[in-house]
């Protein structure tokens, strides 16, 4: 028997059924033609979603700009300031459109985001006019989300700018979180049916034009989940709902979201985004361009001396899979004179190698005519290492995570590298590494791969220099 849900419950009886366009939960799906007859309100409200912040933000720090530039004579400063609290507040995540539409929670981060550029432009500017700038800057901000926020709380209670929202799972708290979208028509969410659990996920949401799921799922399914969640990035904004919602988080208001007093974990869109594509691609051509420069005197060095040691091309091709379903034929410097298969053999004892070989391996200098990969854009600088499409095979099938460290372009250096993980080691290990770093990708995480492949390099080479001093000894 359900329990009442309020005072007039336990008088009067259950509420009234939901509407058109909207579900019960564990109710049937709503037919197709009141499916059709809401699927342009809730297009027009993921739109909105999608662009609401934003604008209130191009607004708000449109005015500062007039209001600062008549009592200041440096209008380029305070364009630059304001272009910078707009990336601000862009990389903070301020521009997601919150399910709760409470500035309070987030009024924090938009001060620091405010300011944070000042002390860029101060050199052009005294400190009353920059404490002023922030301070006009910082509450047209807060107005602005403020009027915007009251905007769509009206519309949404007149059923207008609606998105259609997925809650996954069939338990007591998915049923709850559904039931709280039907009571609340202020938070704009159209809850839809028509999936228990995880499979299937993004083609529901590519056919029914969702664009906020809520994933409610058991604790025995979270490699379920996982996999449903990384199969082709949803195109649609991704909370989790906390196993125990009552204790807390780490994490501030501001960063989470909250379907009435419920809290919710956003998900981070996916790493390789439009704008993390184009500026990974971007460094990746720059760098490798002058990388490639710098280190050739080395690198044709290092060939001729491979050419005359083991009487073979100087050059090892092979393919290998770089990303997902992406085969490309990568190039290192030959460290082995003959020896078995090398598409199918696992690895090769170093004493086999060679002084040279060992040499090669040792300082990575076999890996940089790679960097020709990266200018093609078959690979990146960063990113998980590409494996023989032979042991790809096996290990989708025996480790879990291996296929999604598939999901983005493969990588002279990884994260699984700088932990060591290279060689004859874990290959689960290597997989978790390796979708830590996908899902918490950022500029300035590949700029910390690569400062610890340099480090991890020249301390190696140390440690080999000072074994070969002290065993002369």
């Amino acid at each position: 028997m359900s329990v009442p849900q309020s005072v007039s419950e336990y008088v009067h009886g259950p509420p009234r059924a939901a509407g058109p366009g909207r579900v019960s939960p564990g109710g049937p799906a709503p037919s197709p033609a009141v499916d059709a007859a809401v699927a342009d309100q809730t297009g027009a409200g993921a739109v909105t979603a999608a662009v609401a912040m934003p604008l209130a933000d191009v607004a708000a720090l449109s005015i500062a700009f007039a209001c600062v530039t008549m009592s200041t004579g440096s209008p380029w400063a305070v364009a630059a300031y304001t272009a910078a609290v707009f990336v601000a507040l862009s990389f903070g995540g301020l521009h997601r459109l919150r399910i709760c539409l409470r500035v309070a929670d987030q009024a924090g981060r938009i001060v620091i985001a405010a300011a944070l550029p000042v002390v860029a432009v101060l050199p052009w500017m005294t400190a009353g006019e920059a404490l002023r700038l922030a301070a006009v800057t910082t509450g047209l901000l807060i107005a602005a989300r403020i009027v915007v926020s009251a905007g769509l709380r009206a519309a949404h209670r007149h059923g207008r700018l609606t998105e259609r929202a997925l809650v996954t799972g069939d338990g007591p708290q998915a049923q709850e979180l559904a039931r709280l979208l039907e009571d609340h028509p202020e938070l704009g969410l159209s809850p839809v049916a028509g999936l228990d659990g995880c499979p299937g996920l993004g083609a529901l949401v590519a056919a029914r034009g969702i664009s906020r799921v809520i994933v409610c799922v058991p604790g025995d399914r979270d490699d379920e989940l996982a996999q449903a969640l990384r199969a082709g990035s949803l195109a649609a904004d991704v909370c989790l709902a906390p196993r125990l919602p009552g204790l807390g988080a780490a994490l501030g208001g501001g960063r989470l979201d909250e379907v009435w007093g419920v809290p919710l974990v956003p998900l981070r869109r996916p790493a390789q985004a439009p704008l993390g594509r184009a500026m990974k691609r971007a460094f990746d051509v720059l760098a490798a361009a002058v990388l490639l420069v710098v280190t050739a005197p080395l690198v044709a060095v290092a060939a001729l001396a491979v050419r005359l040691t083991l009487r073979r091309p100087a050059l090892f091709r092979q393919v290998r899979v770089v990303g997902q379903g992406n085969l490309a034929e990568i190039v290192k410097l030959r460290t082995l004179g003959r020896h078995g298969d090398p598409d199918t053999s696992w690895s090769v004892p170093a004493e086999q190698c060679g002084a040279l070989g060992q040499v090669l391996r040792v300082t990575h200098i076999d890996e940089l005519p790679q960097l020709v990969s990266v200018l093609r854009g078959d690979m990146s600088l960063v990113g998980p290492r590409p494996e023989r499409p032979h042991f790809v095979r096996q290990f989708r099938e025996a480790v879990p995570g291996y296929t999604g460290r598939q999901r983005m372009p493969a990588g002279l250096t990884g994260w699984a590298q700088v932990h060591g993980l290279n060689g004859d080691t874990s290959i689960s290990d290597r997989a978790r590494f390796d979708n830590y770093y996908i899902e918490h990708w950022s500029f300035w995480l590949d700029l910390v791969v690569l400062g610890r492949t340099v480090t991890s390099t020249a301390g190696e080479v140390a440690r080999r220099l000072l074994t070969m001093i002290h065993g002369g000894k």
